[in-house]
């Protein structure tokens, strides 16, 4: 995705405080971002709605209810990219809103050129993840994936993954076999923009397994190499093994 396309995304800015959203619009449309402005939570939904935005910043502290809630809400049947606006310090907030399926947090306060540097990465992130290609993949009786109609089986049964999921996914599975370490899975999945962000990749790992393992306390597809990275199964070789 070009730099002009990402510009030309709608962003649907969701925050109780005016002048923060006048802030967040000066500095997005600044940019070339379309902005579209919601007070509260059911403002939130009603705008998501009307407008389907190309991706949400979701303030946690609302007045009617909170972010958490409008984003368990959004989850509900809208795959959007959703950014939280999260208070400095509040660790927690940031890890729940990731384990209800945020793409992202922003921490309070925040600088103009973090929150553009983030919306652009996260946009970049979920839009490649729809362009990766591999063909009908077959690891074994259980798991089939097929990345050019974005699906995945498992014991016959379509699982849902969201667009990180299947970015990061594509790439344990491309490199089928190999360890690939977490500074080099938080580049090619989420961007150079999160190579301190450690966190990301034991979560989405996390995310995976237990869509995908049998057994995600024992998983046998993608494994981890302590210290190191995770490293996915070489099923290829196996393959080759069995038909030899």
């Amino acid at each position: 995705m070009s730099e002009q396309e990402i510009a030309n995304r709608r962003i649907l800015v969701v925050d109780d405080e005016e002048r923060m959203v006048r802030f967040i619009r000066l500095n997005l449309e600044h940019d070339g971002f379309e902005v579209v402005e919601a007070f509260s939570g059911q403002q939130a939904m009603d705008k998501l709605r009307q407008t389907l935005p190309d991706l949400v910043l979701l303030d946690v502290m609302m007045p009617d209810f909170d972010g958490f809630e409008v984003l368990r809400l959004i989850r509900e049947n809208n795959d959007v990219p959703v950014i939280m606006l999260t208070a400095k310090g509040e660790e927690d907030d940031r890890v729940l809103g990731l384990e209800l399926g945020a793409d992202d947090y922003v921490t309070k306060p925040f600088s103009p050129r973090e929150l553009v540097s983030r919306v652009k990465a996260v946009l970049r992130r979920t839009e490649g993840g729809r362009g990766v290609t591999s063909g009908a993949l077959e690891v074994d009786d259980r798991l089939k994936i097929d990345f050019d109609r974005r699906e995945v089986w498992v014991d016959g049964k379509q699982v849902k993954l969201r667009p990180t999921e299947y970015r990061l996914l594509y790439h344990l599975v491309q490199n089928a076999g190999w360890v690939i370490s977490h500074d080099q899975i938080l580049a090619k999945v989420w961007g150079y923009e999160y190579r301190d962000e450690p966190h990301y990749v034991r979560l989405y790992v996390n995310y995976l397994r237990q869509k995908l393992e049998a057994d995600p306390a024992n998983p046998k597809y993608i494994l981890t190499e302590r210290g190191v990275g995770y490293r996915f199964v070489d099923f290829k070789r196996d393959k080759e093994k069995k038909s030899g």
